[in-house]
């Protein structure tokens, strides 16, 4: 399916604990350009989301926007250290044996002792993190790459529909290019019974001139090419997706093909068809930039 470099893409996941926004926008590049912001508590996972995106992208600027939401910052826990507690309790009971006192510790006073109870804050899981960063990118990776396929068709019709009328042109060159050598050929005719009058012209020399004249501005091999490179293009249309430096480079080859035409042309009618296919081929190449 052909698909446009041009795209975006959004989703939004949370629960209890979290909340995650991936959004992503792409324009038109020669190569795949990928830029990601995200909070530098998510750092770790760059290489792992690279390698993600490049399974739905070949090619075009991305500009990928992570935002990051952590309910659970300001929850800490009480940890409980019982070997130092023991440790206070058997110093308390050395006292009350050394200086025969009455141990009066409780629970509440021993749970105040330094280091007895902290607060701790809570650990992130890095999987379950990740998991759940990876389920938001891909959501809105596919929506990302539905919108490229989207613009990708409205592409397709418009190429399709200048491709047709490129053969229109191409056609109308190959329909003018004989009436050029017979026009020609008439012109000398006249010209020589202008200037000779009733003297008999030699068919052999006039014959020569013709072949050499047709031979000049002969555009049948520019034609011929030029309709292969357009039945090209329409069958490239029709593939996967990733064919958009395949596509500019047949459109290089038929602007050639055009240009060897207009430079042969020897005929007002055929210079103003070449411009014609020239402007329509430019337009081709235009649209071709789009495309993934």
């Amino acid at each position: 399916m052909l698909r446009s470099m041009t795209g975006f893409g959004r989703y939004e996941l949370s629960n209890e604990e979290r909340k995650i926004v991936v959004e992503m926008k792409s324009v038109n590049h020669r190569y795949c350009d990928i830029s990601i912001k995200m909070p530098k508590k998510l750092g770790f996972y760059e290489a792992t989301i690279r390698s993600l995106l490049k399974k739905y992208i070949q090619r075009g600027k991305v500009d990928v926007f992570i935002s990051y939401e952590d309910y659970t910052e300001n929850k800490v826990c009480v940890k409980y250290n019982s070997d130092i507690a023991k440790e206070y309790m058997e110093r308390l009971k050395q006292m009350q044996e050394e200086f025969n006192i009455i141990n009066d510790v409780n629970v509440s006073n021993l749970s105040r002792y330094p280091e007895v109870l902290t607060l701790e804050e809570q650990t992130i899981d890095e999987t379950e993190l990740w998991n759940i960063l990876e389920e938001a990118i891909r959501h809105a990776c596919e929506q990302f790459v539905e919108s490229r396929t989207r613009e990708g068709e409205h592409l397709k019709n418009d190429l399709n529909s200048k491709l047709d009328s490129m053969i229109t042109f191409v056609d109308a060159v190959e329909s003018r290019s004989p009436q050029i050598v017979t026009e020609h050929r008439e012109k000398i005719t006249a010209k020589v019974q202008e200037l000779l009058g009733d003297t008999k012209i030699d068919e052999s020399i006039l014959a020569t001139e013709i072949t050499v004249f047709a031979d000049k501005i002969c555009v049948d091999e520019e034609t011929v090419r030029l309709k292969s490179h357009i039945t090209n293009m329409k069958q490239s249309l029709e593939e996967e997706n990733g064919i958009g430096r395949k596509l500019d480079f047949i459109a290089q080859e038929m602007n050639r093909e055009a240009n060897t035409i207009l430079s042969k042309a020897n005929d007002l009618e055929i210079t103003n068809i070449a411009i014609d296919l020239k402007t329509e081929i430019e337009k081709v190449r235009e649209q071709i930039q789009n495309i993934e």
